[in-house]
């Protein structure tokens, strides 16, 4: 029997118990045995009763909560070689040799040195008499897992690490928050954010708040520059219309001697320098704090059900790893080499290489810093003796998604600084048709970076017949040389049909390139689609809420969340929410499938059950609607539990755009701005759609469109995302298999 133990240390974040749930209930369903090993590293030297076996219903409820709920301490005593020597002794107490850790560098930096002592500490151990020389051996290999636990962000090996994205929201919320007070009075303010020696959490919540200015370790100002540029960039913002100014600081930031830069200081810039009533904001904590997002949760659960997949594999048997993600692949890679790198970084920037440091953080962190630059400017560059100018329209099609607007934003700026003509189409293809078409400038896009719906208007108007020689016209009469689509199934298929008359209509000889905003995630050509993060935290949020009314009156709730037949939210909002239950149209729905639930709730609450929440995909079957099963679960419960049904509706395509969304849709409309410079003029120019896929962002071109669509059912032939039911069945039944 596999025998793991299972410790948060350092620094909390959010998602961490997500994590010790996964690895929990993972290895319980393996038939393996799991301890939890409280206050951290401290916990493993004290030994006693800091570690206990964990079951089933210890980790139940815990999902939604922030911080840990086994504790996290540091530990001096860890740190020296008998402090390791007493915790070696403790776990071999218990049989374990099986370690999943959850903490950030400092944290792993402790695990790998462990890992490596193993074997000697074993035969000190021996040696003293404290341990038998058969434990020694039966124990022999120690095998580490490291999840990286931090909001900072900065460990190799990982694109994100649990916490981040967390940090991310309670950060952009108070930008957006603070950026309508400082418009209102015209003022300055100066925030500043955790991330100690990494400018992640700094650069990304600049490029989601559409901050003005920010500074971060990786790429400090010069010395005697910096005040001045930064002084200028937000004076001509002024001059041109803005009313507020938002610069951002990571809380590690410097200049290029090694100056600490405070936010006290660069506020007394702006007073001295713009005569300006300027404020500072330090959010601290509040970044560590509160409930995980959804996407913190997935990744957390996923994580840890990946780290004791790996150990009950024995492929990594006696090894260290981390455990990652890439793109939105979960994998692992040797803990020496993730040290190493990380390390890299560090001594990069105290050595004030910073062009290295960048280089060591990754083409993402440097292309977005490049894509900051840009959007922070005042106004854009001045045109280049002969440099090319091109015309290119962009226009939003189908249902709103939250991120259309910070697409329409980037995109605008990034076109007009390199000195296009950007032509913005209002209300999609009927728009388009109705020759709804005006030229933008700098501003008409200031202030779109956080709004949700969509500026531009959008809708689901197919073109026919006689629209598509009005299309023509307007696109020669604007001289449009390329098209920018933003939008979900129908502005597919809308862009399909105009790349399929070319030979009819010459003008529509222009590249074409769709961006896939939806939340409904139910695109070919990406896995991921803008909008999508968005909708899922509005439906965390609306069920973590459900969840508190339903345990109060010993009720069952049927939560019906949009999709049409794409089950991405109603999965992923399970695994994020723990709901027992998902029907999805790719599944389907049978009688016998409601039978057997309505037994396993009945049976649940017979066994003190309180509460119980089954998602529902709106199109997962035509007869077995919400009110259908609502109704057959309020008839069964009769005095075991009621049922209530929540339908969630338009709730999930509203709001501001989460970071995620924010940051995603700015990544693509880069690559799509080259893209198009790339193709027109081509003789053969290519149309396609761009997305995340496999970890990379990837051209499909449009004729290759169609033999990825299952037209019938408006959606991928192939869903990545069904890989993850059995995870989400796993983690919420009610008890394990047996072994």
């Amino acid at each position: 029997m596999k025998k793991i133990g299972v410790l948060t240390s350092g620094g909390d974040a959010p998602g961490m118990n997500a994590a010790v749930r996964g690895v929990v209930r993972a290895a319980l369903d393996k038939g393996g045995e799991v301890f939890a090993i409280y206050e951290g590293y401290q916990g493993m030297v004290e030994g006693g009763h800091r570690i206990r076996p964990m079951a089933w219903r210890d980790v139940g409820g815990i999902l939604y909560k922030g911080g840990t709920i086994i504790g996290t301490a540091r530990s001096d005593a860890f740190r020296e070689r008998h402090g390791r020597l007493q915790a070696a002794n403790n776990l071999l107490q218990y049989g374990i040799d099986n370690l999943v850790i959850i903490g950030g560098d400092g944290s792993l930096t402790g695990a790998h040195i462990f890992a490596q002592e193993w074997p000697e500490l074993l035969d000190e151990l021996v040696q003293a008499g404290s341990i038998s020389q058969e434990l020694a051996d039966n124990h022999r290999q120690l095998t580490i897992m490291g999840l990286v636990g931090s909001i900072d962000n900065d460990m190799w090996g990982t694109d994100i690490s649990i916490g981040a994205d967390t940090a991310l929201h309670r950060i952009t919320d108070a930008v957006d928050a603070i950026s309508s007070t400082a418009a209102s009075h015209q003022r300055a303010f100066v925030v500043e954010v955790m991330g100690r020696r990494c400018g992640y959490l700094a650069l990304m919540s600049a490029l989601a708040t559409g901050a003005d200015w920010v500074l971060i370790p990786e790429s400090p100002p010069n010395l005697d520059e910096w005040e001045n540029k930064m002084c200028e960039v937000l004076r001509n913002g002024r001059d041109i219309g803005r009313r507020d100014s938002i610069v951002i600081i990571a809380e590690g930031a410097q200049d290029r001697q090694g100056n600490r830069i405070t936010c006290d200081y660069v506020r007394q810039v702006l007073q001295d320098r713009l005569n300006e009533d300027a404020r500072v904001t330090i959010l601290g904590h509040v970044q560590r704090g509160g409930s995980p997002s959804a996407f913190d949760r997935n990744l957390s659960t996923l994580m840890g059900v990946a780290a004791v997949d790996l150990i009950f594999s024995g492929d990594l048997t006696g090894q260290a790893h981390l455990i990652g993600l890439k793109g939105n692949k979960i994998v692992n890679t040797p803990l020496a080499e993730c040290l190493h790198k990380t390390r890299e970084v560090n001594e990069a920037v105290e050595q004030r290489d910073f062009s290295r440091a960048m280089e060591l953080r990754g083409n993402t962190f440097r292309e977005s810093f490049q894509t900051v630059r840009t959007l922070v400017r005042a106004l854009p560059h001045d045109p280049k003796p002969n440099q090319r100018q091109l015309r290119i329209g962009v226009l939003n099609a189908g249902a709103p998604a939250p991120g259309m607007n910070t697409i329409v934003r980037a995109i605008v700026r990034l076109g007009l600084d390199k000195g296009h003509k950007m032509l913005g189409v209002y209300n999609g293809f009927y728009g388009l048709v109705h020759n709804q078409i005006t030229e933008f400038n700098w501003m008409t896009v200031n202030g779109w970076a956080y709004l949700g719906g969509s500026e531009l208007g959008t809708n689901r108007y197919m073109p026919e017949n006689s629209d598509f020689y009005a299309i023509a016209r307007h696109i020669e009469e604007h001289q449009m040389e390329g098209l920018m689509i933003i939008g979900g199934w129908s502005a597919y298929q809308a862009a399909l049909e105009l790349y399929n008359r070319r030979t009819n209509y010459p003008a529509f000889n222009i590249p074409i390139i769709l961006l896939p905003a939806t939340i409904d995630n139910d695109l070919p050509g990406s896995e991921l689609s803008v909008g999508a993060d968005t909708a899922l935290n509005s439906i965390v949020d609306a069920i973590d809420k459900i969840k508190q009314s339903a345990v109060a009156a010993r009720r069952v709730f049927v939560v019906e969340v949009m999709g049409r037949r794409c089950g991405y939210l109603a999965v992923m909002g399970a695994l994020a929410t723990g709901a027992e239950r998902v029907y999805l149209h790719e599944e389907g729905v049978t009688l016998d499938n409601l039978r057997d639930d309505v037994a396993h709730l009945k049976q649940g609450f017979k066994s003190g059950k309180r509460l119980g929440v089954i998602i529902r995909s709106e199109g997962a079957n035509p007869t077995y609607s919400t009110d259908f099963m609502c109704a057959l679960l309020e008839e069964e419960g009769r005095d075991l539990f009621t049922a209530r049904q929540c339908i969630l509706g338009h709730l999930q395509q509203g709001g501001n755009p989460s970071p995620f969304d924010r940051i995603l849709g700015t990544r693509l409309a880069t690559k799509c701005i080259t893209f198009l410079e790339e193709q027109i003029g081509k003789p053969d120019a290519e149309s396609a759609c761009i997305g995340l896929l496999r970890g990379s962002y990837k051209f499909t071109e449009l004729r290759d469109l169609p033999r990825l669509m299952d037209i019938v059912n408006d959606r991928p032939k192939e869903q990545w995302w069904l890989n993850l039911r059995p995870v989400a069945r796993i983690m919420a039944q009610p008890a394990p298999h047996k072994p």
